[in-house]
């Protein structure tokens, strides 16, 4: 018996349900960057969660890229939130505040 890949659901009222969209819209924000340190769920390795952010997926697409670049890492875009591989949370502030932006360094 092979199932299918695409894990999509069938319901009786509405026929067929798509995939759940990614809102084009970041969440309101109160204006403060905030620099997350987390490793669970990662094998023990540490990443960098930027969030807060109030731009479009272009626009933190374009950020991600430079703060990658300057700090020689990896990482992504996922769900409004940049993540950098590492631990360079000082970096990346000194990074983003001199872009214009107020950042705090929050958890761990």
């Amino acid at each position: 018996m092979e199932f299918s890949k695409h894990n999509l659901v069938y319901s009786t009222e509405t026929g067929k349900i798509d995939k759940i969209k990614i809102p084009k819209k970041a969440p309101n924000s109160d204006g403060i960057i905030r620099l997350h340190r987390e490793t669970k769920g990662r094998k023990g390795k540490g990443v960098v969660l930027i969030k807060g952010l109030d731009l479009d997926q272009k626009s933190l697409k374009l950020l991600a890229k430079d703060i990658k670049k300057r700090t020689g890492t990896g990482g992504a875009v996922k769900d409004f939130t940049i993540e950098i591989q590492g631990d360079q949370r000082d970096l990346i502030k000194s990074l983003l505040e001199k872009k214009g932006y107020k950042v705090k360094l929050a958890g761990g």
